[in-house]
């Protein structure tokens, strides 16, 4: 069975490392218009831009993007997606496709992956993706959050610090890291529009203050997350000015 979903990209303009993100020029088009063409790639029946910024409105609108007005004091995309998700007249059981407006290069098909694997499991909240670590220093990189599954494909925990944790035995061989257990979270998501209102309807939890992770909040009132091999990892997303000339180069051909 196919998904039929709809895909909405938060952005907002008052990004702290690179105000005016979405905005910013990526080989002769605006970030949010990179990232609209990307998930354009899906299946999605529909794709929303949310922010909260009225250049981002009209930028959309130029390039004939679908755009929707959001408030200015949401603190996290989430509660913004949830926001244009209630004003859209989606159906409580519609699937929102959660993808950041700083990601010119998610793969049309993770958006379809992830949307899929919700429509699948019936008894997961939320569906996301892993995939393999880049190079062995994003072990231990707090930016890039790893992710420990159960056998069943549902998340145990999120962290930026290095999950599982490697102990070496002190056999020969023991200090060969298990690379094939290391997971890297990619941050997309999948709700049910009914369990999106309820989620942002939630006070963040422990977990999620200390990490700085809103998905624990999920898994501490004990929803469940199903956690797919992503088919085709995204490339890093964009939140420096290093972020910004390195995707230049990829649209240029030369990254």
């Amino acid at each position: 069975m196919t998904a039929e979903f709809t895909v909405i990209i938060p952005a907002r303009f008052g990004s702290k490392r690179l105000p005016g993100k979405p905005l910013r020029d990526v080989d002769g088009k605006p970030l949010i218009q990179r990232t609209y063409e990307a998930v354009q790639k899906s299946q999605a029946q529909r794709i929303v831009v949310a922010t909260d910024d009225e250049g981002i409105v009209r930028a959309v609108r130029d390039f004939g993007g679908e755009v929707c007005l959001t408030g200015a004091a949401h603190l996290s995309g989430t509660d913004r997606v949830a926001e244009a998700a209630l004003s859209l007249g989606l159906a409580p059981d519609h699937i929102v496709v959660n993808v950041q407006g700083d990601e010119p290069d998610m793969p049309g098909i993770l958006v379809d992956q992830v949307a899929q694997l919700l429509i699948e499991n019936q008894g997961a909240s939320v569906a996301t993706a892993c995939c393999s670590l880049d190079d062995r220093e994003q072990y231990h990189d707090p930016s890039v959050v790893k992710v420990v599954a159960d056998q069943s494909g549902h998340a145990i925990y999120f962290s930026r610090s290095p999950i599982p944790h490697y102990q070496p035995t002190g056999e020969p061989g023991s200090e060969a890291m298990p690379w094939s257990h290391i997971r890297r979270h990619i941050g997309i998501y999948a709700y049910r529009l009914a369990y999106l209102s309820v989620f942002t309807g939630r006070p963040s939890c422990p977990p999620e203050e200390l990490e700085k992770l809103e998905q624990l909040r999920v898994l501490w009132h004990g929803d469940k997350i199903a956690v797919c091999e992503a088919k085709a990892a995204p490339g890093p997303g964009v939140d420096t000015v290093e972020d910004l000339e390195r995707a230049i180069l990829v649209f240029q051909g030369q990254g």
